[in-house]
């Protein structure tokens, strides 16, 4: 079986947002838009993700910020990376704002700044390493993260950053055998309150 890694384009926008949407919850019955959209139908959620990855590039889920992994033509992963430099939580509010979220939704997310890490700024971060059922285990998250790490180096980065969630054992070992190591650990009262977990952790990659 052979892994094709491309861009994401324009219109890959529905096959980006479904992917980000059930890596958001990550087996959680509520993740990050379902909170901000206050468990709205998934239709609903899906057409704001729409809007939020075709919105502006200085948000960190800007569809050209996405890698697609294809087999046999077929769109079977994603992973998303960005430069914590530009896409600030700040552009990702303002996208929200220029997507239609009245200001409930913002303070919402607001809520869980205690669960921030400093993030420098010399990293590039990674989020929304997905692959679809029936491709688990084959290769499409690792072909996913070498793509990525090679034009992070052309870029001049040498520190990649992702954050995966306290309990979340399974990301946390695919991470470790890519030698990702944790840098740091938050446990937040608001996290645990909201998506059943105890916070998150700040995981990193000399490369």
């Amino acid at each position: 079986m052979t892994v094709k890694v491309e861009k994401a384009k324009s219109e890959d926008a529905d096959f980006l947002a479904s992917m980000i949407l059930t890596s958001s919850r990550a087996d959680k019955p509520v993740g990050l838009f379902d909170y901000i959209f206050e468990n709205s139908s998934d239709e609903f959620i899906l057409e704001k993700i729409r809007l939020l990855l075709q919105s502006q590039k200085e948000c960190y889920c800007y569809y050209e910020n996405f890698l697609i992994a294809k087999v046999d033509g077929k769109n079977v992963g994603t992973l998303c990376s960005y430069e914590p430099r530009i896409a600030t939580k700040e552009k990702f509010v303002e996208a929200l704002r220029k997507s239609g979220c009245d200001e409930d939704a913002i303070s919402r997310l607001k809520r869980l700044d205690e669960c921030d890490f400093n993030i420098n700024n010399r990293t590039l971060m990674f989020d929304f390493l997905e692959e679809v059922d029936g491709y688990i285990d084959v290769g499409i998250l690792k072909a996913l993260m070498q793509k990525s790490l090679l034009t992070a180096r052309l870029k001049g980065y040498r520190i990649a950053q992702t954050i995966v969630e306290i309990g979340s054992l399974e990301s946390l070992l695919f991470y470790e055998k890519l030698g990702f190591v944790k840098k740091e650990q938050k446990e937040c009262e608001s996290y645990k309150e909201i998506f059943g977990r105890n916070g998150v952790m700040l995981l990193e990659l000399d490369f």
